[in-house]
C-alpha cells in the first residue's frame, strides 16, 4: 500500500512542476553540455582533417577522413617519442591512482570507525588540505626532491600523487553512512581481524566511493603539468601533457597540427577509464535503493 501511494504522489508531482523551471533547469543544463563538449568536438574534428589543414577551413565539420595517416605521422614523429609519453602517463596515473585510493581508503575507514585521541584534529588537518591548491606545493616539493637527489627519476612524480586529502574526507563520510557499525561488530565475533573486516567488508560496500576517487585520482595526475615539468628534464620520463606543450613551444620543430592529433590522443585513455569503472557506479546507486 504504501510503495502504491509513493509512486502515485511521485507521479503527481512530476505532473505539477512548472514548465517554466523545467525548461529553465533544460536550458542550463544544455548550455552546459554545449560548454563542455564543444573543445572536444572542435578536436576530433581538426584531427580528422589532412595534416597541415587543422586550422584552416571549417572547424566546426568534417572535411575529409585523414585520423590513421595523422597517427601514423605522430608515431613517426621524434622517434615514436609520443607513445612514451603515453606509456609513461599511463604508468604515473594507474600506480599513482591506485595507491592513492588504497591509503584514502585505509585513511577515511579509519577516520569513520575508530575512535582515537586526536581524530577530530587529524580530520579538521585534511578539510584544511582540501582547501589549499596542490600548485602551492610545487615549489616545496621541487626542493625537497631535489635535495634528495630525485629529480628526473618517477618516484618525483608518484610519491606525491598517492596523497588525496579530498580522497581521504570522501572515503571518510561514505565509511561513516554506508558501512553500518553492527555489520563490523558481528565481523568481530566471528573472530575477523580488522584487517579482514575492512578488506572483506568495508570495500565492497565503500566501492562507488573508492572508484570516483581512483578516477578523480586518475584524471588529476593525468592533468598535472607543472610538477612533472619542473622535475622531469628526461624527454623520455615526461608525461604526455608536459611533451605535447614542449611541441607546443617548438612551431619551427614540429607542427601545430601534431599537437591537435595528440591532444586527441591523449584524452581516449581518460574517456576508457570512465566507460569502464562507471558500472560500479550504477552498482552502487542500485544497492542504495534496495536498502
Amino acid at each position: 500500500m504504501s510503495t502504491v501511494t509513493t509512486r502515485s504522489t511521485l507521479i503527481r508531482s512530476r505532473r505539477e512542476t512548472n514548465p517554466v523551471s523545467r525548461s529553465a533547469v533544460l536550458t542550463v543544463l544544455g548550455l552546459s553540455a554545449f560548454y563542455f563538449l564543444f573543445p572536444l568536438w572542435w578536436l576530433l574534428v581538426s584531427a580528422t582533417k589532412p595534416f597541415g589543414e587543422q586550422f584552416s577551413g571549417n572547424g566546426l565539420w568534417f572535411d575529409g577522413f585523414s585520423l590513421f595517416d595523422n597517427i601514423a605521422r605522430l608515431s613517426s614523429q621524434d622517434g615514436g617519442i609520443f607513445w612514451r609519453w603515453m606509456l609513461n602517463s599511463v604508468l604515473y596515473c594507474g600506480i599513482g591512482a591506485l595507491l592513492g585510493t588504497v591509503f584514502s581508503a585505509l585513511a577515511g575507514y579509519a577516520l569513520a570507525k575508530y575512535d582515537f585521541p586526536g581524530r577530530g584534529a587529524l580530520l579538521a588537518l585534511v578539510l584544511a588540505a582540501v582547501l589549499v591548491p596542490k600548485v602551492l606545493f610545487t615549489l616545496p616539493l621541487y626542493l625537497m626532491f631535489s635535495g634528495v637527489h630525485l629529480i628526473d627519476n618517477p618516484l618525483a612524480v608518484l610519491l606525491p600523487s598517492v596523497v588525496s586529502p579530498f580522497g581521504v574526507y570522501l572515503s571518510r563520510v561514505f565509511a561513516a553512512q554506508t558501512v553500518p557499525d553492527e555489520v563490523l561488530e558481528a565481523g568481530r565475533l566471528d573472530g575477523a581481524g580488522e584487517l579482514r573486516i575492512f578488506w572483506t567488508v568495508g570495500v565492497r560496500m565503500m566501492l562507488p566511493a573508492l572508484v570516483t576517487i581512483f578516477l578523480f585520482q586518475f584524471v588529476e595526475i593525468w592533468n598535472n603539468y607543472l610538477l612533472p615539468a619542473m622535475v622531469l628534464g628526461d624527454d623520455r620520463l615526461q608525461p604526455v601533457t608536459v611533451g605535447l606543450v614542449g611541441w607546443n613551444a617548438s612551431h619551427v620543430a614540429v607542427s601545430p597540427a601534431l599537437v591537435v592529433i595528440g591532444s586527441l590522443v591523449s584524452v581516449a585513455p581518460l574517456l576508457i577509464a570512465f566507460l569502464a569503472l562507471q558500472r560500479f557506479w550504477r552498482a552502487g546507486m542500485t544497492a542504495g535503493a534496495i536498502k
